[in-house]
């Protein structure tokens, strides 16, 4: 029987007949995997969201490197122009080429650097083995996202195993080297480049020294919601 591809994006699914033999279990495997493959984008999303609320210099500088690593897939792919599997043709892709997966890239490459960052970068607060845990389970998933990506790019036929093996490759030794670059020579210029009236005007701030930055916001904004209400209550006994 026909494979049928999905392809979500609308509020229906576009359904492309290919002359490929599946049974019907594959079908919802791919409306899974389909649906999975939009990770990149909602992660996109997310670090957009959190620079404009958070506006951290950390932040801000994994997502340069995660766009940096789009632009070398990207170039490579032009580079090396190998061919997405010729047995099927996607309208919706942005390219031709198909060597390396950017899917596959990008997800190693946020997997990776999540992991170097929650166990070098992120300081360790209260107990150890809560401390791992928590930090071991975040890493799991993150790997696991980046697992099923990979694998939902060759399964929806938009790569071949080996352009999603070497885009795997690339985005963890890109992870590497700009986790390196950023620990090694951004990290000591973020309190200066914090101190610019620029950084000042966008409220860009480094929270390098601070262990734990969400216990951190939490006390403040306690401390300073419960003075004003002491303030508050005084104001109106008077």
């Amino acid at each position: 029987m026909p494979q049928t591809i999905y392809i979500p994006g609308s509020q229906t699914m576009i359904e492309q007949n290919q002359l490929i033999e599946r049974d019907k279990k594959s079908d919802i495997i791919g409306f899974l995997l389909a649906w999975i493959c939009l990770l990149p984008l909602a992660l996109l999303v997310g670090f957009v969201t959190l620079i404009l609320f958070r506006r951290d210099l950390h932040t801000l500088s994994f997502f340069v490197g995660q766009l940096c690593c789009e632009v070398v897939g990207f170039v490579l792919k032009n580079i090396i122009q190998e061919s997405r599997p010729s047995f099927h043709n996607h309208g919706t892709t942005f390219t031709h080429y198909g060597m390396p997966s950017s899917h596959s890239q990008f997800m190693w490459f946020f997997a990776t650097y999540t992991l170097f960052f929650l166990f070098v970068r992120l300081r360790r607060t209260g107990n150890f083995v809560t401390d791992t845990v928590w930090r071991a389970g975040i890493v799991v998933v993150v790997f696991l996202a980046a697992f099923l990506v990979s694998y939902g790019r060759v399964h929806l036929l938009y790569h071949t195993s080996q352009q999603v093996f070497w885009g795997a490759v690339l985005g963890i030794l890109l992870a590497i080297i700009w986790f390196a670059v950023v620990m090694l020579v951004l990290t000591p210029l973020f309190p200066t480049v914090a101190s610019w009236p620029v950084s000042e005007f966008l409220m860009i701030r480094d929270s390098t020294l601070i262990p734990n930055v969400m216990w951190f916001e939490y006390t403040s904004t306690r401390t300073e919601s419960r003075a004003r209400q002491r303030k508050l209550v005084t104001m109106k006994s008077q």
